[in-house]
């Protein structure tokens, strides 16, 4: 079952859990102890992830959740971190202590030989309570504009609310579970960009964004390559054109992947993205464009964020 994106919603009726920046996981148990855990497009990835196999003693369950690493500095999941444990089957015994994982239950779909697909959220909820699981998603009633403003001050990723007679549709973007994400905005320097594909080529397909930093170095924050029509494809294209230069405007090496296709740009043009969280090398994830920032100048982005 999938969710909604949209705002936070209120009134009677609606519950609100947190919105953990992992991966989705399917976890069953069997009356004999053996584990099966299964990603959103259904591969099995069990043996990806042996520390979550005490899941085992928890007999005859389905249960629905999220796979996260949690930042030992923060206690907030890291993406960033667990992508490190993302499409490695078997890992090393030293690599699981690095990054260890953890399962956040949030539904309860099956126990013993019952479905509970078609018994509301409320319902479900009380089974996954009495359940015994130790890791378990929290839910809230109340003001889910409260509830996200906790996400925000955690460092979470923002805020799933659900209705509590709602049913367990699998494969189904329902309105019953809607999504609402924390994001930020920042400025950020254009400093460069890449040529588009397919049916943007002859036109940009990315940005490359920069700030300076505390000792006024221009560092790299990454890319971005949505949130663009076409007339601002084309605005952009014609000025930055203009601004080509041969030799990067960063401080550091930027990365081969960005940098064997760069087009580098004086960095004189400031614009606007929306970003959902940073990556310890301080890149944005997820950005968005928003829009130049014509009144600002180069020198006034600063990024004083770390990952």
């Amino acid at each position: 079952m999938l969710a909604t994106a949209g705002s936070v919603p209120s009134g009677p009726g609606w519950v609100y859990e947190f919105k953990w920046d992992g991966i989705r996981g399917i976890v069953t148990t069997s009356d004999r102890g053996g584990l099966r855990i299964t990603s959103r497009n259904d591969l099995d990835i069990t043996s990806s992830f042996p520390d979550l196999g005490p899941l085992s003693g928890y007999r005859s369950l389905t249960l629905d959740g999220e796979i996260v690493a949690l930042d030992p500095r923060t206690g907030a999941p890291s993406f960033a971190l667990l992508q490190r444990r993302m499409h490695i089957r078997n890992p090393p015994a030293a690599l699981v202590a690095a990054v260890p994982v953890r399962f956040f239950a949030f539904d309860l779909l099956h126990r013993k030989s019952t479905s509970l697909l078609d018994r509301p959220w409320s319902v479900r909820r009380k089974l996954l309570d009495d359940s015994g699981v130790d890791d378990l998603s929290p839910a809230f009633d109340g003001d889910g504009q409260d509830v996200l403003e906790a996400a925000r001050t955690q460092g979470l990723e923002g805020v799933v609310a659900k209705r509590v007679d709602g049913l367990y549709e699998p494969g189904r973007r329902s309105r019953t579970w809607i999504k609402t994400p924390l994001f930020t905005t920042t400025e950020a320097i254009v400093c460069g960009y890449t040529l588009g594909e397919g049916r943007r080529a002859g036109t940009i397909g990315a940005l490359l964004l920069g700030a300076y930093d505390e000792d006024d170095q221009l560092i790299f924050l990454g890319h971005v390559g949505t949130g663009f029509t076409d007339k601002v494809l084309d605005d952009l294209y014609a000025r930055l054109t203009t601004l080509e230069t041969s030799a990067s405007p960063y401080a550091g090496p930027v990365p081969r992947e960005y940098a064997r296709k760069a087009h580098w740009t004086r960095p004189e043009l400031v614009g606007e993205v929306v970003y959902r969280n940073v990556t310890p090398d301080n890149r944005l994830r997820h950005p968005s464009w928003r829009g130049l920032r014509p009144e600002r100048g180069p020198a006034e982005v600063r990024w004083d964020q770390r990952g």
